[in-house]
């Protein structure tokens, strides 16, 4: 099983051909900008396609705080994403609470256990769309 920093090496080897396909659903590699080090960091992430972008969530597991990336990019939206070969840059903002409801139902259907992680947790668990730049 590849996820943490051997998943984003095999995934960045290979354009994807090992890291993509995961658990039964897809991932991307999310590039942000560290807010406090100013260090690239890459995370490997759930997605689905939403028209021309990406949904990904901020679950971090149902924790009672945001991953570290999330709080990434609320400081710097512009980040890198690749899914497969297919790298680009990217502008990322949380959905709207209009928006959320049914993103939020799109993802849970590719990875049920986040209905789980939000039942664990008093935090809402951000929702961010990713819309190529």
């Amino acid at each position: 099983m590849l996820f943490g920093k051997e998943h984003v090496e095999r995934y960045q080897e290979t354009d994807g051909e090992e890291g993509h396909d995961w658990q039964g659903t897809v991932t991307l590699l999310l590039t942000t900008t560290g807010r406090r080090t100013g260090k690239e960091r890459t995370t490997p992430l759930i997605y689905q396609p939403e028209g021309d972008a990406y949904v990904i969530v901020a679950s971090l597991g149902g924790a009672d705080h945001n991953p570290l990336w999330y709080e990434n990019l609320q400081a710097d939206p512009e980040v890198k994403v690749q899914v497969k070969g297919d790298k680009f840059t990217a502008r990322a903002r949380t959905a709207t609470p209009e928006e959320k409801p049914a993103l939020w139902r799109k993802m849970a259907a590719t990875w049920p256990a986040y209905d789980e992680y939000q039942q664990k947790t008093t935090r809402d668990i951000p929702v961010v769309v990713l819309e190529r730049t």
